[in-house]
């Protein structure tokens, strides 16, 4: 018999789907769906979201949002308009701009330069692309569905002040596994990020 309550995965940069399976045992009276998108920028992202999201909202009573990293970024984009009931974020991309203009700096690379050539490819395997950036900018993050956010206190993708910054932003709740990773994928991150989510729900029943 089918649960009234779905649990959307998006996987992050690498991910893929099947990873929703390591919910299924969290989430026992929720249907969980692995979201194998298609979206490699956030202007692709809202319509591919949105569709994924209406379908599921339009099948269950409610639907909880499980997100990694710029899947979580994509997310934040397409779906904060949309009846959620929850989210749980996982090293979330919480200010794409801010990203970008470290990796601006991680590559030596000026806004000239990259307004100049539109895309510039870098040593660490990401290329820096104007129309991005640009993009970004005009397309501010507005969240306010409730949220909790789990962060490794070793990310290097982004800091724990623009991580704070977002969560005080939106009021969502964090928690910071000391010495976790950006990506959680060692038996002890991965354990730590179940308890986590364990103990999130049985709060949230309490």
């Amino acid at each position: 018999m089918k649960n009234n309550k779905a649990v959307l995965y998006v996987h992050g940069k690498g991910g893929n789907a099947a990873e929703a399976a390591f919910y299924e045992a969290i989430f026992p009276e929720c249907d969980v769906m692995g979201f194998d998108y298609k979206a490699e920028t956030p202007w692709e992202s809202i319509g591919e979201f949105q569709a994924e999201a209406k379908r599921l909202l339009s099948e269950y009573d409610s639907v909880i949002l499980v997100a990694n990293s710029i899947g979580a970024y994509f997310s934040l984009l397409s779906l904060a308009d949309m009846p959620i009931e929850k989210a749980y974020f996982i090293s979330p991309i919480a200010n794409m701009e801010k990203l970008i203009l470290d990796m601006m700096q991680w590559a030596g690379v000026t806004e000239d330069e990259i307004k100049e050539k539109g895309v510039i490819a870098t040593d660490f395997g990401e290329d820096l692309s104007w129309e991005y950036l640009t993009w970004v900018r005009s397309h501010p993050v507005s969240w306010h569905i409730p949220t909790e956010i789990l962060y490794g206190s070793e990310d290097n993708l982004q800091s724990m002040d623009t991580v704070k910054a977002f969560t005080a932003g939106c009021g969502a709740g964090l928690t910071v596994m000391e010495h976790g990773e950006h990506w959680f994928h060692t038996e002890e991150q991965m354990q730590f990020l179940r308890e986590w989510l364990v103990g999130c729900e049985a709060k949230n029943k309490g």
